[in-house]
């Protein structure tokens, strides 16, 4: 702050630095308290911030284990996943199943019979794809009559039949070039098959494309025209899976087969080998509650728990410093009502006792609070108790009377919206507010007093300054009054 006036010509006093002073003095105090209310209250809000984060990541982690899905969900195991693997919905009951896998369903692909090369013009006519029930007619002119024209027409409309064409040609030429045609559409009765038809003249090449899907059992006899190197061939026969289960003989048009086991899909990777199908091997499927997914969830509880203990225990931490008579450093909620309140509903309800089976505590989970009231999981207890009391696991922790809800419901509300926590946070919010105020009121009074004071010393050294020359002029009319001998004049 600049001070006005000029001060101090008359008496040669400081009034500057007079007034300066004073106005420091004035000011020192009230800035101090204010400053300080600032910074404690600042430090406060932060705080209870981290309180309520906190609180809100315990509360989330309330919510996981408080939903009963978790503990219906089942899970289904394959002693060989590389065959096949599975998963189970909470429909599926806890059973242990012998699979056996013959082969699985596979699509149609078929290379027609081979002609002299790719741009070869083949005549014309009609050319009618079948896939099952479902057909593709294609118009072979002047414009596709090749192999070339014909892949692109497959292509651009085969999509709605799952039919897809490609060309290979024989490097050494006796094999020729051949369309490729694939389907990915599986099961029994889906094999390709090409049907020519309404042919013109000079037309032979097209009509050697005509395919008829043979009826065989043996699904390994690919040769249609034996010694014939540019005859049809079956690439892969449209086939359903087969598998076994128990004994039971199922087939399926989809490598996904589900209903067979209630509530179990297997999803099938690769047939057994022929060895393993000789022996009847079959594969172990086990189906059973998902006690690792409920590990998983008590676990992070407990870390959630000791995490927000943590966090407590960060803010209400006082730490001695230096000798007897020192003031220990105190942090922003030390003694705070809340998190004591907090604190001492959550203990209460770990510590209290539920239900009349043999889940009736936290400690029968082998979870027991330790001596700086954090939680500590007994890995081997935990696995016992889900053994032996897994049935009884959803009603201990879970709806309103379990331990989640008792448990969220004293936290609820000091983190609800306009909530405890929520509600101190908007007082101290206006208590910064009236700290700007109060420093907005000092800066006022503070002008006003050194306006005052500027004034007040200004007047007086003005006043000095007349008396002074008063004085001085005295001084000189009583020297040169007659009579009057100067000493150093005698001297």
């Amino acid at each position: 702050m600049v001070l006005g006036g000029i001060g101090g010509i008359g008496s040669g006093i400081d009034v500057k630095g007079i007034v300066k002073a004073m106005v420091d003095a004035e000011r020192a105090p009230k800035k101090a308290q204010l400053d300080r209310l600032e910074r404690n209250t600042t430090t406060q809000i932060s705080a209870l911030g981290q309180f309520r984060s906190a609180l809100t990541d315990f509360q989330n982690s309330l919510k996981s284990l408080n939903d009963p899905a978790i503990f219906e969900k089942r899970t289904a195991t394959s002693s060989k996943t590389d065959i096949f693997t599975a998963t189970a919905s909470a429909d599926a009951s806890a059973a242990n199943y012998s699979v056996q896998v013959f082969n699985l369903a596979q699509s149609s692909r078929v290379a027609l019979a081979g002609v002299d090369a790719p741009d070869q013009k083949l005549g014309t006519g009609t050319m009618t794809l079948s896939v099952g029930d479902k057909t593709l007619t294609i118009e072979v002119d002047e414009t596709n009559n090749t192999l070339a024209g014909l892949r692109k027409a497959i292509n651009d409309a085969g999509s709605d039949l799952g039919l897809s064409a490609s060309i290979v040609n024989d490097p050494g030429g006796e094999g020729g070039a051949r369309l490729v045609l694939s389907s990915d559409i599986k099961g029994a009765g889906k094999d390709i098959e090409v049907a020519i038809s309404n042919t013109g003249p000079g037309s032979e090449a097209l009509q050697s494309l005509a395919f008829t899907a043979p009826e065989t059992t043996d699904f390994a006899a690919v040769e249609l025209d034996p010694g014939n190197p540019r005859g049809a061939r079956v690439i892969s026969f449209a086939r359903d899976a087969n598998i076994a289960v128990d004994g039971i003989a199922i087939s399926s048009a989809s490598n996904t087969i589900e209903g067979v086991i209630e509530g179990v899909t297997l999803n099938l990777k690769a047939a057994q080998s022929a060895e393993a199908i000789a022996n009847a091997d079959g594969i172990g499927l086990r189906v059973g509650e998902d006690r690792a997914g409920v590990r998983s969830q008590v676990n992070k509880f407990v870390e959630s728990y000791n995490k927000l203990m943590e966090t407590v225990k960060s803010l209400t931490l006082v730490t001695p410093v230096g000798g007897d008579d020192s003031q220990p450093l105190a942090a922003p909620l030390v003694g705070d009502a809340s998190v004591r309140n907090v604190q001492t509903a959550l203990r209460n309800q770990l510590a209290s006792v539920q239900g009349e089976g043999g889940l009736r505590l936290l400690s029968d989970l082998g979870i027991s609070t330790q001596r700086d009231g954090t939680l500590e999981v007994d890995g081997a207890r935990l696995e016992q108790s889900l053994d032996r009391n897994f049935d009884e696991l959803a009603a201990f922790f879970t709806g309103k009377d379990g331990l989640m809800g008792r448990l969220e419901s004293r936290v609820a509300p000091y983190t609800a919206r306009d909530g405890l926590v929520e509600s101190r946070t908007k007082s101290l919010q206006n208590t910064l507010s009236s700290v700007d105020d109060q420093r907005d009121q000092l800066t006022r009074r503070i002008s006003q007093m050194e306006s005052r004071l500027l004034a007040q010393f200004n007047a007086m050294d003005s006043l000095v300054g007349q008396l002074n020359q008063t004085s001085d002029y005295l001084t000189n009319q009583l020297a040169n009054l007659p009579g009057v001998v100067r000493q150093d004049r005698r001297r």
